[in-house]
């Protein structure tokens, strides 16, 4: 036990995390001592680090083959959750599996086969069909977001996999969402339930901002002016929405990022890379930004439209006000338009003149070097001080993929760097580098 305390302290002392939430404390405590464990928690509580640690810690390091495999709605979390395992650094292999990429990469990267799968249903069911991800060893199984899975029409593919999961011991299974039905393929019998749901929101303040047009559009303006610089994600119900919308903030010189279904992956990578470390601050998104994806804590959400169900809306809200924080989420409402039922109580908010929010410092700069190339955050900071020629307040935030990285510049340095860094080596390895 003593032992186990221990390497959890570790792995917090490497995430630079101080101490986990009471949410966390109880369900790593319920997940320990028992095999069916459903886990509520509002969106951004910490649910992945609540099931990932007492997982690792159950580890049988005798077994060579995959032994737990977590399922997920979208490939946003699906990432996201293999960051998390990497960053914990307790030396286990995982894999990302999702689709919307060549399946021989998924391939490549399962010669060395991993101790833990993360994926889509879909991308996950193929695997096991095709026998390149063995079903065999499987003890542990996550269905992470479970309703949202069942909800974006998984649950074929979902029941597939469950049912060909033979040495089965583990099951857990998460949501952000209260009242959810357990499907009974999962075969959960007499589930703990942990439920952090009940005072959720508790601390956001909901707010109306009236507009005498239809289209709303000078009234967004006025109220980003009225946020300032602050992070901020604007939902829509449509990607066609969010194209017009980021059509009127380029007019108004507003730096945006957009992230809806149809985009490409990498585009919605870039997105939410770019949101957390600051290029831009404002995010057009539907609702699959709602739960799952991996962005800063943010004080402010403006619903441009509202959703048909009052789940989303709460998934929506979710983004801020999360445990002990504040947040306010703004509903944009047309003077002639009436809010739906879901929506009780509501104070109307007058709007004070201010001036387009001031230029962002942060761009984003492409290098082309990864974690394959034995590459750290380390090696690129130093690879930006020495050969580019900056300080360390000209240096933003690094995220290291795989086979790539993003770095945060000073926008004023960034056609420097690009002339200074381009087809320069990092170690051994010739990177190029670009603006994103």
């Amino acid at each position: 036990m003593q032992k186990a305390f221990k390497k959890q302290k570790e792995i917090l002392s490497k995430l630079g995390i101080e101490k986990l939430n009471e949410m966390q404390e109880q369900a790593t405590l319920a997940i320990s001592s028992t095999s069916n464990i459903v886990l509520l928690s509002p969106t951004g509580t910490g649910k992945t680090l609540a099931f990932l640690l007492p997982i690792i810690e159950g580890l049988d390091p005798s077994i060579e083959e995959v032994q737990v495999l977590i399922i997920v709605p979208t490939r946003e979390l699906a990432l996201q959750i293999e960051q998390v395992i990497r960053s914990m650094g307790a030396g286990i292999k995982v894999n990302a599996l999702y689709g919307g990429r060549p399946f021989a990469k998924d391939l490549n990267e399962l010669n060395h086969t991993p101790t833990v799968v993360v994926g889509t249903p879909g991308r996950i069911s193929d695997h096991i069909k095709r026998k390149t991800v063995s079903s065999k060893t499987i003890k542990t199984l996550v269905l992470d977001e479970f309703d949202k899975s069942l909800e974006i029409g998984f649950e074929g593919a979902m029941r597939t996999i469950v049912k060909g999961l033979s040495a089965l011991d583990n099951r857990i299974l998460t949501s952000a969402t209260q009242g959810v039905e357990i499907p009974n393929f999962v075969d959960l019998v007499n589930p703990v339930t942990v439920d952090f749901l009940e005072d959720e929101n508790t601390n956001l303040q909901l707010n109306s901002v009236i507009s005498n047009d239809k289209d709303k559009l000078e009234t967004l303006v006025q109220l980003l002016c009225h946020i300032g610089n602050q992070p901020c994600i604007i939902f829509c119900n449509y990607k066609d929405t969010i194209n017009w919308l980021s059509d009127y903030l380029t007019e108004n010189y507003i730096a945006h990022g957009c992230f809806y279904g149809g985009m490409d992956q990498k585009d919605r990578e870039r997105a939410l890379i770019k949101f957390r470390n600051g290029t831009h601050q404002i995010l057009l998104a539907t609702d699959l930004a709602a739960r799952g994806i991996d962005v800063p804590e943010i004080q402010y959400i403006i619903h441009y439209q509202l959703p048909l169900k009052a789940h989303e809306f709460t998934h929506r809200n979710g983004r801020t006000a999360r445990m002990n924080s504040n947040g306010t989420a703004y509903v944009l409402q047309w003077k002639e338009e009436s809010l739906p039922e879901y929506i009780e109580t509501i104070e109307t908010e007058r709007l004070q003149k201010k001036p387009l929010p001031k230029a962002l410092k942060w761009k984003t700069l492409f290098i082309s070097g990864g974690r394959k190339d034995k590459i750290s955050k380390g090696d690129i900071a130093g690879f930006f001080f020495k050969k580019g020629n900056i300080s360390k307040d000209d240096l933003g935030i690094i995220e290291l993929k795989q086979d790539c990285a993003f770095v945060a510049v000073d926008s004023t340095k960034v056609d420097g760097l690009i002339k200074s860094l381009n087809n320069e080596r990092i170690k051994s390895r010739k990177v190029r580098v670009y603006k994103v």
